[in-house]
């Protein structure tokens, strides 16, 4: 007698965080950017979390993830986000290959890496959403990958760039008057 193969409670977790994730950037025009960077502050260290303890690992498989999302939507959710950001879009990148050659600082933007993540959570959760449990498993499994090899690198840079932005206080807001 055969087994019934299932998605063990984490694989779950993370599909439902990852479709959470892209709900999030989908109404992004619902929200203030202050309201915006919490839930992605407490959103994005869960998805890394669950990403980590994901039991497949599938580096090749017969399946792979499809590219559902087009350009022109990447771009207008990449504006969308850019626009709420406004100023605390751009931050300084120190974790790119190309910094390791530049006298330079490099630039990076929130709007640009939060729509990189989306893109691989929206092609991953429209390619597992009403597959064959097996094959679910094998898509997690190549998502497991592309977090070590991709988008892990991505969250954290992101998720450094939102806590400055979320925590940073102006010298505006500081009442230094116990310094005499």
């Amino acid at each position: 007698m055969s087994q019934e193969v299932k998605l063990s409670p984490n694989d779950l977790a993370f599909i439902a965080l990852t479709n959470e994730y892209c709900h999030l950037l989908e109404n992004i025009s619902q929200n203030g950017k202050g309201p915006f960077v919490t839930s992605l502050l407490k959103l994005l260290p869960r998805i890394y979390i669950t990403a980590t303890d994901l039991s497949m690992d599938f580096a090749f498989s017969d399946y792979e993830i499809d590219p559902y999302l087009t350009e022109e939507n990447y771009d207008f959710l990449r504006n969308q986000v850019a626009a709420v950001m406004a100023q605390d879009d751009v931050y300084l990148e120190v974790f790119l290959e190309d910094m390791k050659y530049s006298d330079t600082p490099i630039a990076a933007t929130v709007s640009e890496n939060l729509a990189d993540l989306y893109q691989e959570f929206f092609n991953f959760v429209a390619s597992v959403k009403d597959r064959p449990t097996t094959e679910q498993q094998e898509l997690i499994g190549l998502c497991k990958d592309n977090f070590k090899n991709y988008w892990g690198q991505t969250l954290c840079n992101v998720l450094r760039a939102l806590h400055n932005c979320s925590y940073s206080i102006s010298d505006d807001d500081t009442d230094m008057s116990f310094i005499n």
